[in-house]
């Protein structure tokens, strides 16, 4: 059965191995931010560092796995309808909107809305790691300079993930405005046995 992010918000949730992930974005130009946890000992992580050594690409997609910190496959991307995925830049916080953005008073942001729905596992803020990046479209240029682009998902696209150990896992419906084309939507997901 799906389940609904609302916009600018998260939500935390195990899965099985073996069980699939499917991460749906129900309208276009919408980026969600996930992070995993080994189940049986959250000290163990997703690595985005380990991930693109071992992967040897930054631009992870189908037939890609997602490592942890301990050099261990956490997740295989099984369909990647969009097929555009970041895995540099770190969940938004709101030193992200005061800095990058400027922005004064309260911005709700990734960073936040990992931690407070994974703090019923005992996750703390230091523990987050870098996100992946689902749908995000992260360009650089030959001097590596970074941009964050337009995403490119239209309403539909999903990618689907298999544990490959027992994880909680925590997503968002991302509440930047550059990654998300300047507007907010819902993010979709359902776990499937």
């Amino acid at each position: 059965m799906k389940q609904k992010i609302d916009k600018q918000s998260g939500a935390a949730f195990k899965i099985k191995k073996g069980q699939k992930l499917k991460v749906i974005s129900p309208e276009a130009e919408q980026v969600s931010d996930m992070v995993l946890f080994n189940a049986k000992d959250t000290r163990e992580k997703l690595s985005s560092g380990k991930t693109l050594d071992f992967e040897e690409n930054i631009l992870i997609t189908k037939g890609n796995f997602l490592w942890s910190n301990r050099s261990q496959k956490m997740m295989e991307i099984l369909e990647d309808t969009n097929g555009r995925n970041d895995f540099l830049l770190a969940p938004c916080s709101p030193e992200t909107f005061a800095i990058m953005y400027d922005y004064k008073g309260y911005h709700p942001s990734c960073f936040e809305n990992l931690y407070m729905n994974l703090e019923k596992f005992d996750i703390e803020p230091d523990d987050i790691p870098t996100a992946f990046n689902i749908f995000m479209n992260v360009q650089f240029d030959s001097n590596g300079k970074l941009s964050v682009d337009p995403p490119q998902n239209q309403a539909g696209d999903h990618v689907i993930f298999e544990a490959k150990m027992d994880l909680i896992v925590g997503l968002t419906a991302c509440s930047a405005e550059d990654s998300n084309n300047g507007s907010f939507k819902p993010i979709q997901y359902e776990i499937i046995d």
